[in-house]
């Protein structure tokens, strides 16, 4: 189902626990971000769970919205627009999406008010020196994936990450998947028992990603 100004105007409203005012926009879905301009800016928490979403991308101008909530999609690209449409994010819910390589949250640099992250049960949280990367990567960040950001991480995360000339992180490229582990997503996406398994696995692939065990199925079916 896509977003259109009757799926907003018909989506529960109300006011939060946090006294905040919410839409609530989860499980339907939805696999793009799109016209959320007919929210006409009057939401504080804008709650996407639960959706088909790939791409964290295309919204409108949105002063008022402080908390996205997008736990539980296939998101795997962040847009690099997000400062000029969203400036008053704080809190931004990104668990269980498909997000691999640590270069993929640089256009978080691009939320200014942003100081509540969550990234767990994404694929990036394997790589090395993930909280350290992300700390550095957003200084004004107070909390990751639940857990309050110490001074003692802060120091340790910049000695860990050096700036080039340019202020940007020297970072490794990630290597890419070798035609092995691609084939071995593929036959995952053959044998996965429903949609949002075969979503999830064609977002890896579509990022370049490889599935944990995903080798050693293929190989035990042929």
């Amino acid at each position: 189902m896509r977003i259109t100004p009757d799926l907003v105007a018909c989506a529960p409203q109300f006011t939060n626990p946090m006294k905040e005012r919410e839409i609530k926009l989860r499980a339907y879905k939805i696999p793009a971000i799109e016209n959320l301009g007919a929210t006409q800016d009057q939401f504080d928490t804008i709650d996407l769970s639960d959706n088909e979403i790939r791409k964290l991308e295309n919204f409108p101008l949105l002063r008022r919205v402080k908390t996205l909530m997008l736990a539980n999609n296939l998101i795997f690209c962040i847009g690099e627009d997000l400062k000029d449409v969203l400036p008053s994010v704080h809190t931004l819910m990104l668990a269980n999406n498909s997000i691999l390589n640590l270069r993929d949250l640089n256009p978080l640099v691009n939320l200014p008010a942003l100081q509540r992250l969550v990234l767990i049960d994404n694929n990036v949280t394997k790589q090395p020196n993930y909280r350290l990367y992300v700390i550095n990567l957003l200084p004004g960040l107070m909390v990751l994936d639940f857990a309050r950001i110490k001074p003692k991480e802060r120091e340790e995360a910049k000695r860990v990450f050096a700036e080039g000339a340019n202020g940007a992180m020297v970072v490794e490229e990630p290597a890419k998947p070798t035609q092995e582990q691609i084939t071995a997503i593929k036959a995952a996406i053959q044998n996965a028992q429903t949609l949002e398994e075969v979503s999830k696995l064609e977002a890896k692939l579509k990022a370049g990603g490889v599935v944990e065990g995903a080798g050693d199925a293929a190989m035990a079916d042929a």
